[in-house]
């Protein structure tokens, strides 16, 4: 299998057995700590004889363990995915100096080049959350700047979908393996993504499973991937602030979006910021605080519409803005809305950029 110019897997794992060693303990599918541990006490070889004895316990993982490396190469290349070993060509490079950092990855697509800040928060969002992550999503697009997240529902969908919408390019971090659709409605983002030349990873070996524990951990790579960490909303307990924490760890900036002290959705916002994290209070305000770390944008940054703000406009509003009657200003968003540019909420339309589950 070759991907981009990449000498074929198979005559990698030839030339090197080692590399095949670490692909099959990869297969067997551990928690991330249980892989770092046994790499740490008895190396690659030593690691997978002891997995297939099921000295782990785990007899699924010791027959996964059990297939030569070599066998896995045709799967590999069904599926499009490139292997991606810590300390080789095409692993992200910021994250393979960290500790901890996965030792295989798995990929679909490639990885963008350039500046790439992180999108993160929770899976229970507001609508409010939802618009300004794809407004996010968006405007780092437009700044010429990678986004990458973890392609859950809620925060992390609707920053993806606004870097779709802008044709930007973005990395996706699952929690199961790259021919898992999940959640099932983002199947269509994800191909999105690697339409426009993103890409799509994990740790974890094709047909691995959704299981929750399986997520965690990839908030380290998410993290360990960017060059800034901006969290949108997240409640105190939650994968969003995991990774700010291990950004915080890494030595990555954060950044957070306050909001209502009443609201759960806001909660880790605002403790993330009381505790040294920094405001961001929309697109504009984002791009300027990034600029200092990540320089200049390269392209002209613009909002994600430029009739209908992220905020979202009431019809009294857009009448005001426009300086026309109210009547006309109604039948402007009606036709919006057949259109499918805006949503309405309330009394107020939405853009319907980023608009995820």
């Amino acid at each position: 299998m070759t991907i981009s110019g990449d000498t074929p897997l198979e005559d990698r794992l030839a030339d090197d057995e080692v590399l095949g060693w670490r692909l099959q303990l990869a297969y067997a599918g551990l928690h991330p700590d249980a892989t770092a541990v046994l790499l740490d006490a008895h190396g690659p070889e030593g690691a997978v004889a002891r997995v297939r004895a099921a000295r782990s316990g785990n007899t699924r993982a010791a027959e996964a363990a059990a297939i030569p490396a070599v066998a896995r190469v045709e799967e590999l290349a069904e599926l499009g995915v490139a292997v991606r070993f810590r300390g080789g060509p095409g692993y992200p490079p910021h994250l393979g100096e960290l500790p901890g950092a996965p030792d295989v990855l798995f990929v679909l697509g490639l990885w963008p080049t350039g500046p790439t800040v992180a999108v993160v928060g929770t899976r229970r969002c507001t609508a409010y959350g939802r618009n300004l992550a794809a407004a996010y999503g968006h405007t780092i697009a437009d700044a010429g700047w990678v986004l990458v997240s973890g392609l859950a529902r809620g925060i992390d969908g609707a920053a993806h979908r606004g870097t779709v919408a802008a044709s930007g390019k973005g990395a996706a971090v699952l929690g199961c393996g790259l021919d898992v659709a999940y959640p099932r409605e983002h199947a269509s983002l994800r191909d999105e993504l690697l339409a426009l030349g993103g890409a799509v990873v994990s740790e974890y070996p094709p047909g691995t499973p959704p299981e929750a524990w399986r997520f965690p951990p990839r908030n380290r790579i998410i993290s360990g991937s960017a060059q800034a960490v901006v969290v949108v909303e997240a409640a105190v307990r939650g994968g969003a602030l995991i990774t700010a924490s291990l950004a915080l760890e890494q030595g990555v900036p954060v950044f957070a979006t306050p909001g209502d002290v009443g609201k759960p959705a806001a909660a880790g916002c605002n403790l993330l910021i009381r505790d040294g994290a920094h405001p961001v209070l929309d697109p504009a305000d984002l791009i300027a605080e990034l600029e200092l770390i990540l320089g200049p944008v390269a392209r002209r940054v613009a909002g994600p519409a430029d009739q209908f703000p992220w905020e979202g406009i009431t019809i009294d509003d857009l009448a005001r803005s426009q300086g026309t009657s109210v009547a006309d200003a109604a039948a402007t968003l009606a036709r919006a809305e057949t259109a499918g540019a805006v949503a309405r909420n309330g009394d107020r339309y939405y853009p319907t950029l980023g608009k995820s589950r």
